[in-house]
C-alpha cells in the first residue's frame, strides 16, 4: 500500500490545482512567440505555504487516504473522487478532507462539487490557503477570470511570502485585459520570492506587453539566471536587444541558446544576422547556410544571407540568395530593393530596372515594408 507522508500530500494537494494546457508555439522570431513556448507562469506556481497543517498530519496514516493515494498514482481519478467523498464523510470536520475532496471533483471537472468542498474548508478554517487557491483556479478554468481575482487576493494576505497568488491574479488581469496591473502584480511577485522562475516570466510577459522593453529585459535576464538551460529563454533575450537596435549584446544570449537548441532555425539565422551586422561574416554566414537547411522556406533567411555575400564581394551568391527569398515571399520589399543593387553590379540593367520598380510598388502599398527584426 502507498504511504503518503505530509510532504507528499502537500505536494498532492498543490500539483493536481494546477492549470493545465499547452501553449502552441509561433513560428515567427518574435519575443512573443518564444515566450509563448516557455512554461505558462501557472505551471511554475509554488503550492501555498500552509500546508503542514496539524489536520494533514493526522490525516497521512488514514487508511482512506492511503486508499486515495493509490488510485491517484494509478491514475484512476474517477475511483479516487469516489474515495475523496468518503473521506470528506468520514471527516467532515477536517479542512483538508474537504480540499482533497474539492481536488479530486476539479480534477474530474465537477466544478460545482470542488467548490462547494472548497467552501466547507473555508466554513471550518477562514484563514487556510488551499481552499482560496482551489476557488481560484476552479474559475480560472472555466474562463472566469474576474470571479477567480477575489480568491487569489484573499490568498496574498494568508500566504505573504508566497509569490503564486501574486503570479495568477497578474494572469487573470492580463485576461481581463488590465495590462498595466498585470505587470505590477507580477512585478509584486518577484519582490515576494526573486526565485520564483514564474513571476519573472510572468513579468517579462506584462512588461512586454505594455511596451516596457527594459523591464522586459531584465525580467527575461532573472529567469534565465534561475533556468541558465533555456534556450527560450536565451533566445528571447536576445531577440529583445535586435528589438531595440543593440545587435552586439544579442550576440551571447543567441549563442548560448544555438547551443542548447542547435537545430532551431530562427536562433540560427537571428545569430547569423547579428553576427553578419557586427562584422563576422564568416561566421555569421555558417548560423545563416544552418538556418536555411532547417528552413528552406523562410525567406528572411535568404535576405540576410544574400547581404553578407554581397558585403564579401560575392555578388553571384548574393543574387541567388535575393532572388530566392523574392520567389519565396513575392512581396519581400527589402529583397528587391537588394537585388536591384547587386543586379546593377552584375551589369543587369533591365533586371534592375524591374527589380527596383517592385520594391518602389511594395514601398508605396506598405511604407514599413518587410521587417527582419525579431
Amino acid at each position: 500500500m502507498l504511504r503518503l507522508t505530509s510532504r507528499h500530500l502537500c505536494f498532492f494537494l498543490a500539483l493536481v490545482f494546477l492549470v493545465q494546457g499547452s501553449v502552441k508555439a509561433a513560428d515567427e522570431p518574435s519575443v512573443d512567440s518564444l515566450l509563448k513556448k516557455l512554461p505558462p507562469p501557472e505551471k511554475l506556481v509554488k503550492s501555498p505555504t500552509d500546508r503542514v497543517l496539524l489536520d494533514a498530519q493526522a490525516l497521512v496514516n488514514d487508511r482512506t487516504v492511503q486508499e486515495l493515494g493509490k488510485a491517484v498514482t494509478d491514475r484512476n481519478f474517477s475511483r479516487a473522487l469516489q474515495i475523496a467523498r468518503t473521506l470528506a464523510a468520514q471527516r467532515s470536520d477536517n479542512a483538508v478532507a474537504h480540499c482533497l475532496h474539492g481536488v479530486m471533483a476539479f480534477v474530474m471537472h465537477q466544478y460545482g462539487e470542488a467548490a462547494q468542498a472548497c467552501h466547507r474548508a473555508i466554513a471550518l478554517r477562514s484563514n487556510y490557503g488551499l481552499p482560496y487557491f482551489g476557488l481560484g483556479l476552479i474559475e480560472v478554468s472555466q474562463g472566469h477570470f474576474a470571479a477567480a481575482v477575489p480568491y487569489f487576493q484573499r490568498l496574498t494576505s494568508l500566504e505573504s511570502k508566497d509569490p503564486s497568488p501574486w503570479i495568477l491574479l497578474s494572469v487573470c488581469h492580463v485576461r481581463l485585459g488590465q495590462k498595466q496591473k498585470a505587470m505590477e502584480e507580477a512585478k509584486r511577485a518577484t519582490q515576494v520570492s526573486p526565485a520564483s522562475v514564474g513571476g519573472w516570466i510572468q513579468l517579462a510577459r506584462t512588461a512586454k506587453a505594455v511596451g516596457n522593453t527594459e523591464e522586459t529585459l531584465r525580467a527575461l535576464s532573472r529567469a534565465a539566471d534561475l533556468l541558465p538551460d533555456s534556450a527560450y529563454l536565451m533566445a528571447a533575450i536576445g531577440f529583445s536587444y535586435i528589438n531595440v537596435n543593440r545587435i552586439p549584446q544579442a550576440i551571447g544570449p543567441l549563442q548560448r541558446a544555438a547551443q542548447f537548441a542547435p537545430n532551431d532555425y530562427l536562433v540560427q539565422a537571428q545569430l547569423g544576422f547579428c553576427l553578419m551586422e557586427t562584422g563576422q561574416l564568416e561566421a555569421g554566414l555558417d548560423h545563416l547556410r544552418k538556418g536555411a537547411h532547417l528552413a528552406p522556406n523562410y525567406p528572411p533567411v535568404y535576405e540576410h544571407l544574400g547581404l553578407a555575400y554581397a558585403k564579401q564581394g560575392r555578388h553571384r551568391e548574393a543574387i541567388g540568395a535575393f532572388e530566392r527569398a523574392t520567389k519565396l515571399q513575392p512581396n519581400y520589399q527589402h529583397a528587391w530593393q537588394h537585388l536591384a543593387d547587386e543586379y546593377r553590379l552584375a551589369g543587369r540593367p533591365r533586371d534592375a530596372q524591374q527589380a527596383a520598380l517592385r520594391a518602389e510598388s511594395l514601398a508605396r502599398h506598405s511604407p514599413n515594408g518587410h521587417k527582419k527584426q525579431s
